[in-house]
């Protein structure tokens, strides 16, 4: 390797070094588990488990991997069954697959907006949709998070088609965009709407089909991103959206075309997780339990911000990366798994400790926890 290259990699880690956020790979274990997205345990559910490998042991063809792209080697009747099955589950008219929300999110955003057009996004959006827009050529514009005055004016003042980029909860906020309110100004502005659901899924509206089915405002979405690797405890995305725009992304989404397929297992894991979530309101109905009981401990204040609505994710806004990896080393010291999110990952000011709650955690580790936080 080249010595200047070797220079320029060494003073970008001590660069993070010095800034105090360096990450690095963790494995943590004997700990009670409130950082992780596996709100209902799914991930590990001994029941799931053993109906993905029914489901597995009664395919006719079972390859470990899917051998190619969906469009060479790697589909199958059954990958698009699977699809058949989740356009009907989220009531769209099609779903396409994709390995990952980032794929997905970066895929749709790179590829279907372009030079003229305009995407309007809020500003606390996932970096998958930050790194499609930089790569879709179309201008952009972030308004104020879930500020539906400021969405009007960006929209007003927008070129060309237009895009607006929202999630229904925020994954570090763990609040809820007004959808209604903005899924009228699409209306009225003509734009196309897209709505990251990653971390409502699973949780959210009847059977956990998202906010957006729980408004029933479906056929209000240009497309909907639902992922599987947090409350459904599997790995994936699918875009749901019209059959037009499937043929479109199947043409020309470069996520799409030049990725590797999901092998069978992972997508017998997504039919049989969506299936176990028919079945789930007890789950969901513990988890929200639980939020109130957690937010509940905090009714006569803290010396920290507390984010987030009724979602299962709560932060505590701390200021400073090295003040949020001293709590966190707190709170693990106590023997509960957080974790700190720094800096550049959140702006400046507002680094945090991310809970997750979750429905197998108990009231008294959820109490517990509280009274920790408490005593810092």
């Amino acid at each position: 390797m080249s010595i200047p290259i070797q220079q320029y990699i060494k003073a970008k880690i001590q660069q993070r070094h010095s800034e105090n956020n360096i990450r690095s790979l963790k494995v943590i274990k004997g700990l009670t588990d409130f950082y992780s997205n596996d709100y209902l345990g799914f991930a590990r559910d001994e029941e799931l488990k053993w109906r993905v490998e029914l489901e597995t042991k009664s395919a006719e063809e079972y390859f470990l991997g899917s051998t190619g792209s969906r469009l060479l080697s790697g589909n199958s009747e059954y990958a698009e069954s699977v699809e058949w099955f989740l356009a009907e589950f989220y009531n769209a008219e099609s779903a396409l697959i994709f390995n990952s929300g980032f794929d997905a999110n970066y895929g749709v955003l790179s590829s279907l907006p372009y030079r003229g057009d305009t995407i309007v996004y809020d500003e606390l959006v996932h970096a998958s949709i930050h790194d499609g827009i930089r790569n879709s050529r179309a201008g952009s514009a972030g308004f104020a998070h879930n500020d539906v005055t400021d969405l009007e004016k960006k929209l007003a003042a927008a070129k060309g088609l237009k895009y607006v980029v929202i999630e229904s909860v925020y994954s570090m906020d763990g609040d809820f965009a007004p959808l209604k309110e903005i899924a009228a100004l699409c209306e009225k502005y003509d734009a196309g709407l897209i709505v990251d659901e990653a971390h409502a899924v699973g949780i959210c509206g009847d059977k956990g089909r998202g906010v957006v089915a729980d408004l029933k405002l479906e056929d209000k979405c240009l497309v909907r991103i639902n992922t599987f690797g947090k409350a459904l405890g599997a790995h994936g995305a699918v875009m749901l959206c019209s059959e037009d725009l499937k043929v479109f992304m199947i043409n020309y989404c470069r996520p799409f075309i030049f990725s590797t397929a999901l092998p069978f297992h992972s997508l017998a894991t997504i039919k049989c997780a969506h299936r176990f979530l028919l079945e789930a309101d007890s789950k969901r109905k513990d988890l929200f339990a639980l939020v109130d009981i957690f937010q509940q401990q905090f009714m006569g204040g803290t010396r920290f911000k507390l984010s987030g609505g009724k979602s299962p994710i709560q932060s505590l806004i701390v200021q400073g990366n090295e003040q949020a990896k001293q709590i966190a080393f707190n709170i693990q010291q106590a023997g509960f798994d957080v974790r700190a999110i720094l800096y550049p990952t959140v702006a400046k000011g507002t680094e945090r400790i991310r809970i997750c709650i979750h429905s197998f955690n108990t009231q008294q580790e959820v109490i517990k926890l509280a009274e920790v936080i408490n005593s810092l």
